[in-house]
Formats: structure tokens, sequence, C-alpha cells
């Protein structure tokens, strides 16, 4: 788990993998994260692409790892029972020797839910039951059995087996974009990513212009006022959806520029949004860790070679 620090914290990468490949290389992946440097692989929780299941793409990874983190951003909380969820994920932790970091999320692809004939019930309603979720997978992975009774869920007399390795338990990680679910982020989350808004249920104009200048300030302080005191225990994410290596940051910021309805200059300050030389990118990651204090970077998979000097030069410091 998270703990206190004193000073930035540490830089870590995460690089997110899309897309179904073949086991080997799948597995080849995997291990080139490890060796560049990167500290965690994750894998999102969709099902209409070509995903495959986190569980099983993560055991994989892990299993063809020695150092490399594993983690879900972020399973959608509708989709299974919380308790089936922790012992999944007790089990997955167990098996990579303590390398898990936990996503859970109220899901929000209205996609995911009309291909599978799931309601979509209000922000308010899913963001209420993954608070209720997240008791009970911190009960699972607890000491012997308990009883729950929510509004959505019910547990009675459940001993949850196997404990996870790590303890007191793996780092759980929520991400958010709204007040209510940054709030309760910031109440039970190792980890917070600051994302955009996805009200929507899709990734468009709106989430694009909520990661516009001011944007992670005003998150922060929705996590804040959940965290209370434990704020500076918390580490902080950002998952970078439009990144790039280039000599021309500015030209990729106008192909983009659209997207946000403003310049181009403005939207090379999204917090969406990295896009330099390799010089440009280390000193605008480090000059946004002393701004808003986000050290943990999560970068497309599609992206892996061409960060690997940015991660060679900022992980751990």
């Amino acid at each position: 788990m998270t703990t206190t620090t004193t000073g930035p914290r540490p830089f870590r990468f995460g690089a997110q993998f899309t897309g179904a490949r073949p086991a080997k290389e799948w597995v080849e992946r995997a291990r080139r994260a490890e060796g560049l440097g990167y500290s965690t692989l994750f894998m999102p929780d969709h099902f209409v692409d070509t995903e495959f299941a986190p569980m099983v793409g993560l055991s994989f990874a892990a299993a063809a790892t020695t150092t490399l983190r594993v983690g879900m951003l972020v399973l959608g909380n509708d989709y299974k029972h919380p308790a089936v969820v922790a012992k999944e994920a007790a089990t997955l932790d167990v098996l990579s020797d303590g390398r898990l970091e936990f996503g859970l999320g109220a899901g929000w692809m209205t996609a995911d839910y009309a291909a599978l004939g799931l309601t979509y019930d209000s922000h308010s309603t899913r963001i209420a039951r993954l608070a209720e979720a997240l008791e009970i997978v911190q009960a699972c992975w607890g000491d012997g059995p308990f009883d729950f009774a929510g509004e959505h869920y019910t547990v009675t007399g459940y001993a949850a087996t196997p404990r996870p390795m790590q303890q007191p338990r793996p780092p759980i990680l929520v991400g958010g974009g709204g007040p209510k679910l940054l709030r309760l982020a910031g109440q039970v989350a190792d980890i917070v990513g600051i994302n955009p808004i996805l009200r929507a249920g899709e990734i468009g104009t709106d989430a694009a212009r909520d990661t516009l200048s001011g944007s992670v300030d005003r998150k922060l302080g929705y996590v804040r006022d959940g965290a209370g005191d434990r704020f500076e225990e918390i580490e902080l994410q950002v998952r970078y959806f439009m990144a790039a290596v280039t000599d021309d940051a500015l030209g990729y910021a106008e192909a983009l520029a659209p997207m946000f309805g403003v310049s181009a200059e403005e939207g090379l300050l999204s917090s969406a949004v990295l896009a330099g030389t390799v010089d440009q990118i280390c000193d605008t990651l480090v000059e946004r860790r002393e701004t808003t204090g986000v050290s943990y970077v999560v970068l497309g998979d599609d992206q892996l070679d061409a960060f690997a000097p940015v991660v060679a030069r900022l992980a751990g410091t």
C-alpha cells in the first residue's frame, strides 16, 4: 500500500495494453515493458472491442515477468459481483508474488451496457454501488467471515479465500473525473486517477474539454475533500490518451485542436496531452508533478518504445 512521503513522490510509469495478440507476442511485450523500466502493465475492461479479458491477460503477463506489476485500469464494477472480483484479484496477487494493483470503477461506457443488456443506472447509483463494492472487496481480503447489508449488495457469513499476498491488502486504484467519484476515490483509494469526465458514456468533445487548463487543480480539490488528512498518502495518476515523442509538438496539437475547440497552444496544456521532444516531455512531467503532485504516468502500449527514454530518465526520481 502507498505510504506517506516527504517531498515529491518518485515517478512511476505504466503501460496500458489493449488489443488481442498471440500468446508469444503478449509475453514478449510484457517482458519488454519490464526491461524498459515500466512499473506496471495495465489492462482495461470492456466488451465492445477485441480486448482480452483483463484477469487472464494480466495473469499471463505476471507469469512471464518477475518485477513488473499488473493492474486493472479499471474493472467495471457492474460486470461482476465484488466478492467474485475480490477472489479473482486475490488469486492474481498470490500467484504474482504480490504484484497486483487493484483498479475498480463505477462503469461508464454505455456501449458495454447496451451490448450486454445491462441497465445503465444513474451516475449517483453506480457510484453508490461502487462504494459498497469497495467495502466488500476489502472485507473479503480481511480476517474471517463477514456480513454486509447495503442497498445494492448483501453478504452473509462469508469467509473469502485466498487472502492476498500483499498485506494488509493490494493497493486500490480508483479514477474519476467528477466530484462524487473523486471524493469517493479520496476516501478509499491508494492510487487516484485524475480522468476526463465521462458522463456522456463515451470519449468525445466534452471529455476532451474537461482536461483543459485548471481541470486538474479543480479535481484535486474533490480528492482532498474526500481524503482529508490522508491526502498526502495518495499516489496521483494520469493516463495520457494523447501522447507523442515528436519534434513538432505544435503540429501534433493542431491535429487535435478540433476535438478541444481551442488553439493548438492551449491544447498542449491539456492534462491528457503529452507531446514534444524527450527533453520537453521530461520538463513537462517534472513541472506538472511540482504543481499538481501527479507522479504516476500511464501511456498506451503503442508508445512503449517511443517513451522509453523518458522512462529511463525519470522513473524512480
